[in-house]
């Protein structure tokens, strides 16, 4: 629906597009990846006509309209409810229950709905523009990260929406798995190029580090020849015997063409400094209870423990006391009653975005690191290239940083004093995909502890050992990973869908009420089962796989003894073993994945058999 040819864009000696080619066809979602710097927010506004281009050209059909998240704030209605109906369709007016659904997906209570917008905080105004793009009549939506205005139910709400959208999709995220839980096709800007494929972001990253690889190896045999080939010119240039050789391997030699060697693309790439902590328990919170008044507090009677090599993630619904315990545990604030008792050796490390404000403006990357306790200048200089400020760019002034380098400058001071404990208040935000993976490996070889507020799902799956959770009107520990508290607790809006009058018996609703309800349920069936189906299918494709080395395995062992290979015998009866033991566990996992599905997908038939 849209097609982009041979577009090009420079900004003085920087070439931001070369020649870049990208089509964006009926009934795809894509998602658009690239390093921060790379141009996916430029490419949105070139199709949006909000910047010009060098060359080439953006084409769509005639009437086709685009929804675009806007920053800009602009409310003309008294209540939130009326300035959400706003973006309906003429002939949808008088169907205030789709804003209302979708604003409550997006975390608006129905009281909020009755409020003012203007009386919002920022992040929920922008929520309020994106409950308007997604009741618009648009053909396509683009959105530029907007999980950086959502906590993770919203995200998760948003996820499901997106997965049902009709039209078409062009997402930008740092977040990898919203991501390729929503898109159908993927696209890269890398290089000054575009790059799209079918399938998830995985898939695209691992083929163009395959074609990359070919690459290389191409561009090395061919100097390898060419060297080879001017050995030869300039041993047998003056045998007359050879002159036609000669002359035959120069002129090879003028029509050769020589591949560039890729330029390396800078990466997020770094590891905090632990230091060693002795004892088993770092801190203890008691009875924690807090509020910003008196008669209403966010955290009450909250205790757990921080032991070490621990990784606690905090999450839940913004404004619920995420940051807010954060900062207690930081001694920022002082709570309202109850204590936190920290080893009197403990030495914590405190990133948040806000505190980007703090940076002298005046001050180069360079400077601002090394006014770190104790940090030497190389020290300094070594921390700001893994920060991915290197040569010249660690001597930029902090006035000029864009919000995500200011984060990148920040977490770079918390890089040049060890500590034991890492408090992160989401610092995914403003990072791109690969970043995020960096910091993934970082805080995972770091040997403190980790206390982290965070909505993005990849990273808590990947990091989670004890979850804080701010859900149900209180704050709870859960000892586990993510995924344990899906499948044991899960979110109380989530839980509320299955039990509400949505999917209970409907009396009193007319037809097209009752049609409406029951697509609901179908949709919300798809958005649950639909994960466990494939987990299966690959659980199912990857015992396959591995059955057969074990028996390909067995059969050379059998040729192995027939020959007397002892050597072999011992590696191969050692590979066989790992073999059985992985495809155990592959039985075991399949076994638990469909236990939940015919749970799940039982649950399922009696509330459709009620409706």
């Amino acid at each position: 629906m849209i097609k982009i040819t041979n577009l090009s864009k420079s900004f003085g000696s920087r070439i931001l597009f070369d020649n870049l080619s990208l089509n964006v066809n009926a009934k795809e979602r894509v998602g658009l990846v690239g390093r921060n710097g790379h141009g996916k927010t430029s490419l949105f506004k070139m199709i949006l006509g909000n910047m010009e281009y060098d060359c080439g050209s953006i084409s769509m059909p005639k009437n086709y309209k685009l929804g675009y998240l806007e920053q800009h704030i602009n409310f003309s209605q008294n209540t939130v409810i009326d300035e959400s109906c706003l973006a309906l369709a003429d002939e949808e007016k008088g169907s205030s229950w789709k804003a209302e659904k979708v604003l409550s997906g997006l975390g608006f209570s129905s009281s909020d709905m009755l409020r003012n917008p203007i009386d919002f905080s920022g992040g929920y105004k922008i929520r309020i523009n994106l409950v308007k793009v997604l009741l618009s009549d648009a053909d396509m939506l683009m959105l530029d990260e907007p999980n950086n205005y959502l906590d993770i139910v919203a995200i998760r709400w948003l996820s499901g929406f997106l997965r049902s959208w009709k039209g078409e999709l062009i997402l930008i995220t740092h977040d990898r798995s919203f991501m390729d839980t929503v898109i159908t096709h993927c696209a890269a800007i890398h290089r000054t190029k575009a790059r799209k494929i079918e399938g998830s972001t995985q898939k695209l990253y691992e083929q163009i580090e395959k074609e990359e690889e070919i690459y290389e190896k191409t561009r090395l045999n061919v100097e390898k020849k060419i060297k080879q080939t001017e050995l030869f010119i300039r041993r047998f240039r003056a045998k007359a015997r050879l002159a036609g050789m000669v002359q035959s391997r120069i002129k090879t030699l003028e029509k050769q063409d020589n591949l560039e060697k890729l330029d390396e693309i800078e990466t997020l790439s770094f590891s905090f400094s632990g230091l060693e902590f002795h004892a088993a328990k770092m801190l203890g919170v008691r009875n924690l209870t807090f509020g910003y008044s008196l008669d209403k507090f966010l955290i009450s009677k909250l205790s757990f423990d921080v032991l070490k090599n621990e990784r606690i993630c905090v999450i839940g619904k913004n404004g619920k006391g995420k940051s807010t315990l954060l900062k207690l545990i930081a001694e920022r604030l002082t709570p309202c009653d109850g204590s936190i008792k920290k080893h009197p050796d403990l030495k914590t490390a405190y990133f948040v975005q806000s505190d980007s404000a703090n940076l002298n403006p005046q001050k180069t990357v360079f400077e601002e690191i090394l006014a770190s306790d104790k940090c030497l200048p190389q020290k300094a200089r070594n921390i700001a290239g893994s920060m991915m400020f290197s040569g010249d760019d660690a001597l930029k002034k902090i006035e000029i940083l864009s919000g995500g380098e200011k984060s990148r400058v920040l977490l770079g001071k918390i890089l040049a004093n060890p500590c034991h404990l890492l408090l992160l208040d989401e610092p995914t935000n403003h990072l791109d995909m690969e970043s995020c993976e960096g910091l993934i490996d970082a805080i995972n070889e770091f040997p403190g502890s980790v206390i982290m507020v965070i909505h993005n799902e990849e990273m808590l799956n990947s990091i989670a050992t004890k979850l804080i959770v701010f859900d149900r009107d209180k704050v709870s520990v859960f000892g586990g990973t993510y995924q344990d508290f899906l499948e044991k607790t899960g979110w109380e809006d989530e839980s509320s869908k299955i039990k509400s009058k949505t999917f209970q018996k409907i009396s009193g609703k007319d037809k097209e009420e009752i049609k409406r309800l029951r697509a609901e349920l179908i949709q919300e069936r798809s958005r649950i089962l639909k994960p466990l189906e494939e987990k299966i299918k690959n659980l199912e494709a990857d015992i396959t796989k591995k059955e057969e080395e074990f028996n390909s395995n067995t059969k050379q062992l059998i040729e192995a003894s027939e020959k007397g290979n002892i050597s072999f015998l011992a590696e191969g009866s050692k590979l066989n073993k790992n073999l059985q033991s992985e495809i155990e566990g592959l039985y075991s996992d399949l076994s638990s994945c469909v236990e939940k599905l015919e749970k799940e997908s039982e649950v399922f038939r009696k509330y459709m058999e009620k409706s």
